[in-house]
């Protein structure tokens, strides 16, 4: 008998249903609080396909939605650094990404709810050698996809925190990731933060070193880096769909922490990432486990007064909690899926 927690995967059950091959047959388990609860008010929901494996959980989730009665699940392409324009124009219902820059678009007033904390860590950031910490970035040269993406807006807190002005005390330069890894390479930048598996790449070449891991340094270990959120309207007029897909995502990342190698090998065959090695590695790595640990307030809180810190966004962190967050659905879940 399975002594196990109800809605916690044991690694018999994992195997035996990933051997059936396809998300849905791997993932697809229904709990009995699911089961004891009305049925999702739309039964069509709208998921992001996105090369960032860092969001394993969002993706393993995508299987255990049909089990939480969502019939249609809908994939739609888009790239990191536009998921939160895309929740806003409806092509995505809910998505898991970096807090950062939602709280821009809190800010701004954006219709957005953030629902809750799912992992720890993901970014590093490397250097050449010519540099031996963040404050040595003052003056220096730091690639970034986009002004305003999340590693502009997480490179921006980081530098904050150490007292330089992202504004002013950074030469921020625009490259796609892949061209600015190849110039760290040449030390023709002077850093880039990769999210995974970019790191796990970067070590393996050889490329630069760590000053910062935000995995395992403080104080970016102690703060969820990826946060569930929606549009307040879906939130409100949905709430039971609401619920249903955040079990999927917090179960998601359960099963991502127990079974690391297996995950890998599921985003490898659905085509998130091509080499297995690399992406076993960065599940290895992450600290998916911690979802039921962690002040999900407290990370809204800390990133708000770095970016306030950094001139990004004017509101208080009061103010962004009040209006931009909602824990209801976190409450319930975290005593339903307890340890």
């Amino acid at each position: 008998m399975d002594d196990r927690p109800p809605g916690e995967w044991s690694r018999r059950r994992f195997l035996s249903a990933a051997a059936l091959g396809g998300a849905g047959a791997a993932f697809g388990l229904h709990s009995a609080a699911a089961q004891a609860e009305p049925p999702p008010e739309v039964t069509t929901i709208r998921w992001v396909r996105s090369p960032a494996i860092c969001v394993a959980p969002y993706y393993v989730a995508e299987g255990l939605l049909r089990a939480e009665g969502f019939t249609d699940v809908r994939p739609f392409k888009t790239e990191g650094n536009t998921w939160t324009q895309d929740v806003l124009a409806g092509n995505v219902d809910l998505v898991l990404n970096f807090v950062g820059p939602l709280l821009l678009r809190l800010d701004a007033g954006d219709p957005l709810v953030v629902l809750g904390g799912v992992h720890v860590g993901c970014f590093e950031l490397f250097v050449t050698d010519r540099i031996n910490a963040v404050r040595d970035l003052k003056g220096k040269t730091v690639s970034v996809p986009a002004l305003g993406d999340a590693q502009h807006v997480f490179l921006a807190s980081i530098v904050a925190n150490v007292g330089l002005d992202p504004r002013k005390d950074i030469n921020w330069a625009i490259h796609p990731r892949a061209e600015a890894m190849q110039l760290l390479a040449e030390q023709k930048i002077d850093a880039f933060l990769g999210f995974p598996p970019e790191p796990q790449a970067l070590r393996a070449k050889g490329i630069g070193h760590v000053v910062v891991n935000s995995s395992v340094d403080r104080p970016w270990s102690q703060y969820f880096c990826c946060m569930a959120y929606t549009r307040r309207d879906f939130a409100q007029k949905y709430p039971v769909a609401t619920k249903r897909a955040l079990r999927a995502i917090l179960k998601a990342a359960d099963i991502c922490a127990t079974e690391p190698d297996q995950t890998a090998q599921f985003l490898v065959d659905q085509g998130y990432t091509p080499r297995y090695d690399l992406a076993r590695q960065a599940m290895r790595e992450m600290p998916y486990g911690k979802w039921r640990e962690f002040d999900h307030e407290d990370t809204v809180r800390f990133y708000a007064l770095r970016l306030r810190e950094a001139g990004m966004i004017k509101s208080s962190p009061q103010k962004i909690i009040a209006e931009g967050t909602d824990w209801r659905f976190l409450r319930e879940l975290r005593k339903e899926l307890k340890a």
